[in-house]
């Protein structure tokens, strides 16, 4: 149900940044929808099978669908380690973000290196 509402959000980029062109601007010439920019898009799917590929390595089995990084729903199954996936996804989303409006991957090392920083903001912020 929340996927068919996702896929069917029409609201181009184009629209939201008022350009005359509503392409994808990493090259690949579709149509830059939300979906698109943060989960379809060629230069962005190596950065989320190396998500999926380090939750697999914790023992974390999720679907590989655009619901659980992008909307934070999880299935009913995968109570255990939801801290652990949520905070690798927000660093994903934000290496994403980053590399924006460039037309290149999101790296790999920017992912882990958020990660790092996500783990110790929270560790000194519970501490002090």
């Amino acid at each position: 149900m929340y996927t068919f509402f996702f896929l069917t959000l029409s609201c181009s980029m184009a629209i939201i940044n008022k350009y005359t062109n509503n392409k994808c601007w990493r090259g690949y010439g579709e149509k830059g929808i939300f979906l698109h920019c943060w989960w379809e898009c060629k230069l962005v799917q190596p950065l989320w099978r190396t998500v999926w590929r380090y939750l697999r390595k914790l023992y974390i089995e999720l679907p590989h669908d655009p619901t659980t990084p992008l909307w934070g729903i999880y299935p009913d199954k995968t109570f255990l380690k939801k801290d652990t996936r949520t905070r690798m996804f927000i660093a994903a989303l934000l290496t994403i973000a980053k590399s924006w409006k460039q037309p290149k991957c999101p790296s790999t090392g920017d992912w882990i290196r958020k990660m790092w920083y996500i783990f110790t903001v929270e560790y000194y912020s519970f501490f002090f």
